[in-house]
């Protein structure tokens, strides 16, 4: 019996991945790809948009709390 699976395209290197619990790196085809992706959010060359942060103004996790808040 044949098992069906997705196929999808490593983000890094366009090589082809099966979707399946084999594939330790998914959705990367290697450690190397999965690796320089990483490096790449490190270096800041990727970037989720959003509203500019002012780094003086105080924000709700810089206020000095200790711990998690208690109910």
């Amino acid at each position: 019996m044949s098992h069906i699976y997705t196929v999808v395209r490593c983000p890094r290197c366009g090589k082809p991945v099966p979707w399946n619990e084999t594939q330790r790196f998914r959705p990367f085809c290697s450690e190397r790809c999965r690796l320089i992706d990483l490096g790449s959010w490190a270096n800041e060359d990727y970037a989720i948009p959003g509203e500019p942060i002012d780094p003086a103004e105080p924000s709700e996790d810089r206020n000095g709390a200790e711990g998690p808040p208690t109910d």
